[in-house]
C-alpha cells in the first residue's frame, strides 16, 4: 500500500470505544463487542459524565446523534429512491451493516477499513454468520492514490457501477486537516458523479462559539490527535461555510442537517443548547 504525506493508520484505536458505545445502547451485536472497547468505555465514563453536566452533551451524545440520523437518511434513500448499495468507509466495529441488512435484506452492504481493522471485522462477522454475497468487508485507504486499496478501485471492484451507491464516512473526516480530507472529497464527488443518484453521508464538528469550551475541545483534539497519530480538526464554523466547501469539492448539492431538526422525529439524545455536530448529505 502506497504511503502518502498524511497517515490514517492510528484511527482504529477510537473505533473500539465507538463500538462499545453502540453496544452499550443496544445498537450493536455481541459479535462486535471487544474487551478493549469495554475497558475504554469505563475509563472515559467519568469524563463523559462531567462533560454532559458542564455543556449539556458529551461524546456519547454526539456519537448517537450522528449515527442514528445517518441511519435514517440511509433508510430514506433506500426506501424512497431505491438505492441498493452501501459502502461504509472506516467501518470499525460499527453495527450499521448488520442492522441495515436486517431492515433491507436486498441491500448490497460493503464495509471497508484499513487492512488490519478490515480483517478483524471480517473475522467477527464471519464467525457470526453475517458475511455473504450481499454483505462483504474489504480493505480501503482513503489516502492511497494508487493500487487496490484506493477509493476508486474499491468502488469499481465491489459494486455494480451502473447503479447509485450510498457512501458513508462516520467518525473519520475530523482526523484530517481540511486540506487533506478535501482531496478525498474531490475524488469522491468525481466517483459518485459517474454513478447518478449516489449520495455521500458524513458528519462535521463545528468550532464552539464559547471561548472556554473552544479552548477545552481544541486541547482534547490535540491529545486525541497524538494518540491516533492524526491531525484532529474542526473544519467549519457554520452551515453556510460547510455547504459552500462541499460544493467547491465538486458535489452538485449539499444539505446540512442540524440534530435539533430531528429531535421530534427520531429517538436521539438532545444536547443542551446548540449541538456541536452537523450531518452532511452531499450528492
Amino acid at each position: 500500500m502506497s504511503k502518502t504525506p498524511a497517515d490514517s493508520s492510528g484511527i482504529s484505536f477510537t473505533a473500539l470505544y465507538t463500538g462499545a458505545v453502540w453496544h452499550r445502547y443496544g445498537l450493536s451485536d455481541d459479535a462486535l463487542a471487544t474487551r478493549q472497547g469495554q475497558w475504554l468505555y469505563h475509563l472515559l465514563s467519568p469524563f463523559e459524565a462531567a462533560s454532559k453536566a458542564a455543556i449539556g452533551g458529551n461524546l456519547q451524545t454526539f456519537l448517537l446523534q450522528r449515527h442514528l440520523i445517518i441511519d435514517h437518511l440511509i433508510d430514506q434513500a433506500v426506501e424512497n429512491n431505491g438505492v441498493g448499495q452501501v459502502l461504509e468507509i472506516a467501518c470499525g466495529m460499527s453495527p450499521r451493516g448488520i442492522r441495515l441488512r436486517q431492515r433491507h435484506p436486498h441491500l448490497h452492504m460493503v464495509e471497508a477499513d484499513l487492512p488490519d481493522m478490515a480483517a478483524k471485522k471480517a473475522l467477527r462477522l464471519m464467525a457470526a454468520g453475517r458475511l455473504g454475497e450481499h454483505h462483504q468487508v474489504t480493505p480501503i485507504d482513503i489516502l492511497a492514490e494508487h493500487g487496490e486499496y484506493t477509493l476508486e478501485a474499491v468502488l469499481q471492484r465491489v459494486f455494480d457501477n451502473r447503479d447509485p451507491v450510498i457512501v458513508v464516512t462516520e467518525g473519520l473526516t475530523s482526523y484530517f486537516s481540511l486540506e487533506v480530507i478535501s482531496g478525498f472529497w474531490q475524488r469522491l464527488s468525481d466517483a459518485l458523479a459517474r454513478r447518478p443518484g449516489s449520495i455521500y453521508l458524513s458528519e462535521s464538528y463545528y468550532q464552539p462559539k464559547h471561548a472556554a469550551l473552544r479552548g477545552t475541545l481544541n486541547t482534547l483534539g490535540r491529545a486525541l490527535g497524538g494518540i491516533t497519530r492524526s491531525q484532529v480538526s474542526f473544519h467549519f464554523d457554520s452551515d453556510e461555510q460547510a455547504r459552500g466547501h462541499f460544493l467547491s469539492c465538486g458535489f452538485g448539492a449539499a444539505t446540512i442537517h442540524d440534530p435539533r431538526d430531528w429531535y421530534a422525529r427520531l429517538q436521539i439524545p438532545q444536547s443542551r443548547g446548540e449541538p456541536l455536530i452537523r450531518l452532511i448529505e452531499a450528492r
